[in-house]
């Protein structure tokens, strides 16, 4: 008794799946395309205020590093104790909640580090962080 076989079906790539997912997202397209078109559709002339401020993203962290010989530097760029206040005072005039990190050298005077602090304070930067590094193992 012979056994009957059957040749071997060719694998085939089902592709309606896919339509379906190409279709899928040929619709969202569409839909969200009409919500931008309808946010358009009228010609607003928004107010203008004088006192508001700008929508920006927020502001990169302002980098205070001190050096060993108590010299500040902001952006790579050496300030003095002026300038740098100047420079406070600006970033805050800009974004009233400025983060300030102060990098100061372990070996640096602690005054200049107070200094900076100071400076912060006085024109009201209240998110002000001390950076450090984490000790080596079997150190302080």
């Amino acid at each position: 008794m012979p056994l009957k076989t059957h040749p071997p079906e060719e694998p085939a790539l089902n592709l309606t799946p896919m339509i379906d997912i190409v279709m899928l997202l040929v619709i969202f397209f569409m839909v969200g395309t009409q919500f931008t078109n309808a946010e358009r559709q009228y010609e607003i002339d928004l107010p203008s205020v004088s006192i508001a401020q700008p929508l920006t993203a927020l502001p990169d962290e302002i980098v205070v590093n001190v050096t060993r010989e108590g010299s500040f530097y902001v952006q790579q760029e050496a300030v003095t104790i002026d300038q740098l206040k100047t420079i406070l005072k600006e970033a805050h005039d800009h974004y009233a909640d400025q983060a300030v990190v102060v990098r100061g050298d372990g070996a640096v005077n602690y005054q200049r580090i107070m200094d900076v602090l100071s400076l912060c304070q006085q024109v009201q930067i209240t998110n002000v962080q001390l950076a450090n590094q984490l000790a080596q193992e079997g150190g302080p």
